[in-house]
């Protein structure tokens, strides 16, 4: 990818150490008019939503397919805010990002989606092949309280723990077994979950993963790269490979790590311990893990040098944290700005986000394949 320089990158940055010992958060008051013009109507929403105390989402990337959910197909160099009249002026609770696809979840436990649906992945009609608003899916349990988004596969969480999931199953993403269809474009529970309660679930390209309410992780579908963390397996003539499961799998390599946060990406995978600890595996070409020398890693790998972190979020080639002060920091590809930097430069290490929705601390992020998106609002 050819990309070009802009002044936001010319200006030096200051090293991670010294942003997270700022006493300034992810405030960015002064310059307000720079991040969102007068033009675009963008300064009046943030006001207004901030007056109200709304917690509010923001998107920025790639727009093809309508995946930002903006009504339009443009990219976005940086963060846009969404109004929440597209979700029936409700708070929005979470925000999941897909291949060209994204979620949302409100307060009251709507979910909403936008982008492609070319693999049944919003659980909407499958007639229709895109959407650039947010639209309701209707056929999912009502009680739902996470939400998931893969490349061409999606995921819901109810209240009582069970995991619905949907859309593309082509490499047992889907985790319904082998004789499972290979395109599902409606909510499936998955039942070979039955007996463990799911608190949290993370898609990637063609892998998924979920977390117990004991902190235990399982990960299924494609394992190419060492995604999975199930380590190399030795064929009978002693090539190394990394399998494929068809149905949920407890990660050896986690076994006694109370697992808090956890994301799939294209080829690379990550976590977060209840003590902050961030841990990888999977392949870490362009920088996608930001640090080390290794270019695969078939088992969980802790990252000493990164702060103590809240939450991770593994895109297409891109990472973010948010660290446990509710800063955004993002690295790795950076095609169609989706670092949100302001620049198209690929970064090897954390860059802290800046801009006006970060007046109040980052409570959740997710990152597409191109895109990433945010929630930011009192509730931290």
């Amino acid at each position: 990818m050819t990309a070009s320089r802009t002044h936001a990158c010319i200006k030096k940055l200051a090293p991670l150490s010294d942003l997270l010992n700022h006493g300034t958060k992810l405030a960015i008051g002064s310059s307000f008019r720079r991040w969102v013009s007068s033009e675009s109507g963008g300064s009046e929403y943030f006001a207004e939503e901030l007056s109200k105390g709304r917690r509010f989402a923001a998107v920025w990337g790639n727009g093809d397919f309508g995946r930002l959910g903006l009504g339009n197909l443009d990219s976005q160099w940086n963060p846009k805010p969404i109004s929440s009249a597209a979700f029936g002026n409700q708070n929005l609770k979470e925000i999941a990002c897909g291949g060209a696809h994204t979620l949302f979840l409100t307060e009251n436990g709507d979910v909403y989606g936008t982008g492609l649906n070319d693999y049944g992945q919003l659980g909407i009609s499958d007639s229709q092949n895109y959407t650039m608003e947010p639209v309701r899916v209707s056929s999912i349990p009502k009680d739902i309280i996470k939400i998931a988004a893969g490349y061409h596969h999606s995921a819901a969480i109810t209240v009582d723990g069970e995991l619905y999931i949907w859309g593309n199953n082509t490499n047992g993403q889907l985790g319904l077994g082998k004789k499972a269809e290979k395109i599902v474009p409606h909510p499936c529970k998955v039942e070979c979950l039955d007996g463990f309660s799911i608190k949290m679930a993370a898609l990637g390209f063609e892998h998924s993963m979920a977390v117990t309410d004991k902190g235990e992780t399982l990960s299924w579908g494609g394992g190419e790269s060492g995604r999975l963390g199930h380590g190399h397996e030795s064929s009978f003539l002693g090539f190394q490979k990394s399998s494929s499961e068809y149905t949920p799998r407890l990660i050896k390599g986690l076994e006694g790590v109370k697992v808090k946060s956890v994301s799939a990406g294209m080829l690379h995978s990550a976590c977060i311990s209840e003590n902050g600890n961030v841990y990888f595996f999977g392949e870490r070409d362009l920088g996608k893990w930001g640090f080390g020398k290794a270019k695969i890693a078939t088992t969980p790998f802790m990252i000493s040098t990164l702060p103590f972190s809240e939450e991770v979020a593994c895109g297409g080639y891109h990472t973010c944290i948010i660290t446990n002060g509710g800063e955004l920091y993002t690295w790795g590809s950076n095609e169609n700005g989706c670092l949100g930097i302001g620049c198209t430069d690929i970064t090897y290490s954390p860059e802290r986000v800046e801009g006006p929705f970060l007046r109040q601390l980052v409570s959740k992020v997710s990152c597409g394949w191109k895109h990433t998106a945010a929630i930011s609002g009192k509730d931290f």
